[in-house]
């Protein structure tokens, strides 16, 4: 089970819920056009500026999420991280976050050219991919839940419903 019947109340209820899901969309739009960027850079040796600006803008929004999951992962499951539900997406999130923070320390500090800088862009690109593919996954696994839970309980209304309208059916009958 991916939620408990609390922890899927505690996250319909949070605020940090649809912020998740505008971050991570957003968060991901600008993967892709930064991804292009990079590798018309890549390519034709030019806009080398334009790929850094979406690079840091890409990796100040995954600081954004990274701080605002973690505050929403301690009001559904009570801790900051690695919840049992989100284990493994918080380790390659742990990655990918290493990742981008090295781009930014070799940018920052210059302690590479841009063919080092775009290399390990395109890893940690690359990295985010899978976890962005994790999260697909488990918002698929929770869809899935809530869709059984939902038939599970008008079923069981059902079965209710009929039970007490067995009794009438056979006194009308009677």
């Amino acid at each position: 089970m991916l939620y408990t019947p609390e922890q899927r109340r505690r996250r319909d209820a949070s605020p940090w819920t649809p912020v998740q899901g505008f971050l991570a969309a957003f968060q991901f739009l600008v993967f892709l056009v930064s991804l292009g960027l990079v590798l018309y850079f890549l390519a034709t040796g030019e806009g080398w500026l334009a790929a850094t600006i979406s690079i840091v803008f890409k990796t100040l929004i995954l600081y954004t999420i990274m701080v605002t999951g973690a505050i929403w992962e301690k009001e559904v499951f009570g801790q900051y991280l690695f919840a049992p539900t989100f284990f493994w997406e918080d380790v390659v999130s742990f990655i990918v976050i290493s990742l981008h923070t090295a781009y930014m320390a070799v940018l920052i500090f210059d302690l590479a050219g841009p063919g080092v800088q775009m290399a390990i862009t395109l890893a940690a690109y690359a990295t985010y991919a899978v976890n962005a593919a994790q999260f697909l996954l488990k918002l698929r696994a929770a869809r899935l839940q809530s869709e059984a839970m939902e038939a599970a309980a008008a079923s069981s209304a059902a079965a209710a419903d009929g039970a007490s309208a067995a009794p009438l059916t056979e006194r009308a009958a009677g």
